[in-house]
């Protein structure tokens, strides 16, 4: 049996277990440092100035966010109005492709937006300038083409401030279409169509059954925007108000004998 003396001094003796022993004191040594440190960290990020200042970045924030965060009434109804102007616009386009539910109607609801385009009524108005005899007639027509010209015009202007890109849906293989064109409020078919019935209707002697057809193509046109995927349904309803007011003002800047004799001369 070995005696104490020799075991100790072979515990002495050994290095590995004097290495062990510094290492396992070392590990204790930094756990407790940790240990003192985290509370210090702990203190000083609930300290009551650290608590302000995280408080006082939250509540300063800035403007835009605040008004991204309360947002009006008029924003969020208008944001509604938009929502349920794109769905309605969406159900509405039952001509839009040719595996819509309606495909089968789309060629002739094509029929019905050419006869509202612009280019058919300029030409055909020309045409019945040229070869008019009267000038009862001549006044009538020129002032019919004077709005056809100014409808284009307005609706061209209006369409490049509001930039409103037309319906997802849509297929672009309209007929005859220019720059402007790819926006989509407001609807130039309904604008002219309005205007163009209501002016036909107070300036031509018509019988009440071709009065009755020239109402039901200005809906039918303004109708067919929404059925093919050209337009929403806001683009189509201000467009019609817009051809409207264009008719007005067409009254109010009538083309006479007595404004402009030098054009009724020629």
């Amino acid at each position: 049996m070995p005696s104490p003396r020799i075991s100790r001094a072979a515990t002495s003796g050994n290095p590995n277990n004097a290495n062990g022993r510094f290492e396992f004191m070392s590990l204790l040594t930094n756990k407790t440092s940790l240990s003192e440190q985290a509370p210090a960290r702990l203190r000083t990020s609930d300290s009551p100035v650290h608590r302000k200042d995280s408080s006082s970045s939250q509540q300063q924030l800035p403007e835009e966010d605040c008004m991204k965060l309360n947002p009006s009434f008029l924003g969020i109804a208008l944001r509604s109005l938009l929502a349920v102007d794109l769905w309605l616009s969406k159900t509405m386009g039952v001509c839009a492709r040719e595996g819509s539910s309606w495909g089968s109607a789309r060629p002739m609801m094509k029929l019905v937006e050419i006869s509202g385009h612009g280019i058919p009524w300029i030409a055909g108005t020309m045409y019945c300038l040229y070869k008019s005899d009267s000038s009862a007639g001549r006044e009538v027509i020129l002032n019919l083409l004077f709005a056809l010209l100014l409808d284009i015009l307005l609706v061209a202007v209006v369409k490049g401030i509001v930039k409103r890109r037309r319906p997802i849906h849509n297929r672009m293989d309209m007929f005859a279409t220019f720059s402007v064109d790819k926006y989509s409020f407001p609807s130039g078919h309904a604008t002219r169509a309005a205007m163009v019935s209501r002016f036909m209707l107070n300036h031509l002697v018509l019988a009440v059954p071709v009065r009755i057809l020239v109402m039901l193509w200005a809906i039918v046109v303004s109708l067919s925007r929404v059925m093919l995927g050209r337009h929403n349904v806001t683009d189509v309803l201000f467009g019609f108000f817009m051809g409207h007011m264009q008719y007005s003002l067409v009254e109010y800047l009538w083309l006479s004998p007595n404004t402009l004799p030098a054009l009724f001369k020629i």
